[in-house]
C-alpha cells in the first residue's frame, strides 16, 4: 500500500509540475520576471525529481543476484539522495543566482502582459494544493498518529516525504513569487522581484538539505520503527525464549533484516534448538510482515551466583 500510495503522489505531482513548468516559462518569456523564472526553473527540477522517484522505484524491484543478496531496495533511497542533490543545486543555487543578477539589474515587470505571471500563480496554487492534497492522502496511510514533522523524519518510505516537502516547498515558493511579482507590479521596483527570487532559492536549499539530511540517514542503514521492533520482541518472547540482543536494519523500505542472539536450554537438543528457532521465525513474520530476513542465533543459558537465568557470554553476530 506505501508503494502503491507512494506512486500515485509522484504522479499526480510530476502532471502537475509539467504543465505548471510551461505555463510559468510562458510567462517569464512574455514579462521577464526573474521571479518566474526561478519558479519555473523549480518546476523543472521537481519534475525531474519526481522522475528520478519512479526511476528508483522500478529499479528497487529486481530480484536479488549473487552480487547484492540482499535485493536491490535501496534504490529507492539512492535516488531520493539525488533528487536532493538536484533540488539544491537545480532549483537552489539557480534561483539565488537570478536573484543576485536581479539585484545588480532591477527592472521593473513592463508590457501589455503584466498580468500573466498573477494569472500564472493563481493557477499554479490550485494545481500545487491539488497535489499536496493528494501526497498527504496517500501519507495519511501509513503516518497513523504521528505528527508530520515525525513522519518525515521516520518514515522508511523515500518517496511520500520527498513529495510532500517538494510540494510544500512549491506552495511557499508560489507565495513567495506572488509577493514579489506583486509588489513589482505596484511600486514598478525591481528589486521586490529580485528580493522574492531570493526567497525562493533559500527555501529550495533548505528542503534540499533536509532531504539530504534524512535520505542519508536511509542510506546508512536504519533501525525498524519503535513499534515494529517492540512487536518482535514480543513475537520472540510469546513462548517464554528470552533474547539477549536484538538488532534490525531495513535493506529497503519493505524490506527487513532481522538479527537476534536468544537463550535455549543447556540440555536442549538440536532439533529441539531448529524447532524453537523455526517457531520463533514464524512469529516474527506474522507479527511484522516486512520481516523478510530472519537470522536467530541461540546461545546457551545458565545460572549465576545468585540463581538467576542467564545467557552465556559469547560474542554477539
Amino acid at each position: 500500500m506505501a508503494a502503491s500510495g507512494g506512486t500515485k503522489a509522484i504522479v499526480a505531482a510530476l502532471a502537475a509540475n509539467l504543465t505548471i513548468a510551461l505555463l510559468k516559462f510562458v510567462a517569464y518569456f512574455l514579462t521577464r520576471s526573474s521571479s518566474m523564472l526561478a519558479e519555473a526553473i523549480h518546476s523543472v527540477a521537481d519534475s525531474g525529481n519526481q522522475v528520478l522517484l519512479l526511476v528508483g522505484g522500478k529499479k528497487a524491484q529486481r530480484a536479488a543476484s549473487p552480487e547484492h543478496p540482499f535485493g536491490y531496495g535501496r534504490e529507492r533511497y539512492i535516488y531520493a539522495f539525488i533528487v536532493s542533490i538536484v533540488l539544491f543545486s537545480v532549483g537552489g543555487l539557480f534561483a539565488l543566482y537570478e536573484a543576485w543578477e536581479k539585484f545588480q539589474h532591477p527592472h521593473a515587470i513592463e508590457g501589455a502582459f503584466w498580468w500573466v505571471p498573477l494569472a500564472v500563480l493563481v493557477g499554479a496554487v490550485i494545481a500545487e494544493s491539488l497535489s499536496f492534497r493528494t501526497a498527504m492522502k496517500e501519507s495519511n496511510h501509513t503516518r497513523g498518529q504521528q505528527s508530520w514533522a515525525r513522519f518525515v523524519r521516520s518514515a522508511k518510505q523515500p518517496e511520500l516525504p520527498v513529495i510532500l516537502l517538494e510540494d510544500l516547498g512549491a506552495l511557499l515558493g508560489l507565495m513567495f513569487a506572488l509577493i514579489g511579482v506583486g509588489m513589482t507590479l505596484m511600486t514598478g521596483n525591481g528589486l521586490w522581484d529580485a528580493a522574492g527570487t531570493a526567497m525562493i532559492g533559500l527555501l529550495l536549499v533548505g528542503i534540499a538539505v533536509i532531504l539530504a539530511i534524512e535520505t542519508k540517514s536511509l542510506l546508512l542503514g536504519e533501525s525498524a520503527t519503535r513499534e515494529d521492533v517492540e512487536r518482535i520482541a514480543k513475537a520472540i518472547e510469546a513462548d517464554g525464549t528470552r533474547i539477549i540482543h536484538l538488532k534490525t536494519m531495513h535493506l529497503g523500505p519493505e524490506e527487513l533484516l532481522v538479527a537476534a542472539k536468544i537463550a535455549i536450554k543447556r540440555n536442549s537438543t538440536g532439533e529441539e534448538i531448529a524447532k524453537e528457532i523455526d517457531s520463533a521465525e514464524s512469529r516474527i513474520r506474522s507479527a511484522v510482515p516486512i520481516a523478510r530476513v530472519i537470522y536467530l542465533e541461540p546461545d546457551l543459558q545458565r545460572s549465576d551466583a545468585a540463581g538467576h537465568q542467564t545467557a552465556a557470554a559469547t560474542p554477539g553476530p
